[in-house]
């Protein structure tokens, strides 16, 4: 079938777990049944601590304040775009954004990501794609992750696509399909731990590096169910809250011993999915230098390919710009194979920016 060209200017917006900052991506594309890209600009945004605060909390909102802080927290990342585009003088078609996941529990066809689409694109004036998720989660899916589609697109010379962010998670091509899922967390524990002495992360693991690894510990956490669990599947802040926080609490370790154990768990957690070749390895975790040589030392048989920084601090914003692009390509954005819906699908709601 003969698709229809495009070239299009896209700002990825991408919020994740760890609650580090929003990252901006802007992103030329060219399709002519073919994908081609590039990254024309990125930047990361610190978020002001009260910001910060109400995104770490916000499931804990009444309704009313819910709904209010889901338009305000739009209307800020609208501005967000607005500057980018002004200070860097872009040339933008559509902005494609995440949102920040509040609720996740796809078993009752649940999902939330907060930010309004409308809100966004009335502040910042440019056609703005959001909710990626929720349709895929209607189908029966996981709605989630989403980035393998990109992986599978843009970086399909790997044999293996690792994300180490708030979650780490993996997506590979196997019998003529590209299959997906969630592994374990990553930086939405080693942050919350590295929060409890003063620090806003356990910059290059050397906190972690100074510790020791408990053992009890390392087995009861490799022991929790959902590892056994087949893909699709996908993790969210609720399952850490239930099963996760209350089991390190139970081990009355330094919080240097329990970063050291749980990087080795995210180690040995990851091992169990790669089996050879090369792993293209993005995500904030890939900077954290004492994991990557943990993973190494416990996947030999695996290449850990660090990319060159803007790949690795941008790649999810890269790839959430290529799902709006996809959107108004109308082309699947979705695959079923990674997430377990009932078919492939489009998933986004367009909030037109009517620009004067």
């Amino acid at each position: 079938m003969k698709r229809n060209p495009l070239s299009i200017d896209v700002v990825g917006l991408m919020s994740g777990t760890s609650l580090d900052g929003l990252d901006l991506c802007c992103v030329h594309f060219d399709y002519d049944g073919t994908w081609r890209y590039r990254m024309v600009k990125a930047e990361s945004v610190d978020y002001p601590a009260d910001l910060r605060e109400k995104l770490a909390t916000a499931q804990s909102m009444t309704a009313l304040d819910y709904a209010r802080f889901h338009s305000d927290y739009g209307l800020y990342l609208g501005e967000q775009v607005r500057d980018f585009v002004e200070r860097n003088h872009l040339k933008v078609d559509l902005v494609a954004s995440h949102g920040q996941t509040i609720f996740h529990q796809p078993g009752v066809r649940f999902t939330a990501q907060i930010g309004s689409g409308a809100g966004i694109a009335a502040t910042c004036g440019i056609d703005t794609v959001c909710d990626f998720r929720t349709t895929d989660v209607a189908l029966g899916g996981q709605g989630a992750p989403l980035v393998p589609i990109g992986d599978s697109v843009l970086f399909g010379d790997y044999e293996y696509c690792l994300n180490l962010g708030g979650f780490s998670n993996i997506s590979f091509a196997e019998g003529g399909k590209r299959l997906a899922y969630d592994i374990s967390p990553v930086n939405f524990v080693l942050n919350h731990f590295a929060g409890q002495i003063g620090m806003a992360f356990d910059r290059d693991g050397a906190v972690a590096r100074s510790g020791r690894v408990c053992k009890e510990l390392l087995a009861d956490l490799n022991a929790l169910p959902f590892y056994a669990q087949d893909g699709p599947k996908s993790l969210g802040r609720e399952w850490v809250e239930r099963e996760v926080y209350p089991l390190i609490a139970s081990y009355p370790i330094a919080v240097e011993d329990v970063l050291t154990t749980f990087v080795e768990h995210v180690a040995v957690q990851v091992g169990r999915h790669v089996k050879g070749g090369r792993v293209l390895t993005t995500g904030g975790g890939a900077r954290n230098v004492y994991l990557v040589e943990r993973m190494q030392a416990l996947s030999p048989q695996a290449k850990f390919v660090v990319p060159d920084p803007l790949t690795v601090d941008f790649k999810e914003a890269l790839i959430f710009a290529l799902l709006g692009a996809l959107y108004v390509a109308d082309r699947p954005n979705c695959l079923a194979t990674v997430t377990g819906a009932a078919h492939d699908n489009i998933g986004g709601c367009l909030y037109k920016g009517n620009r004067k």
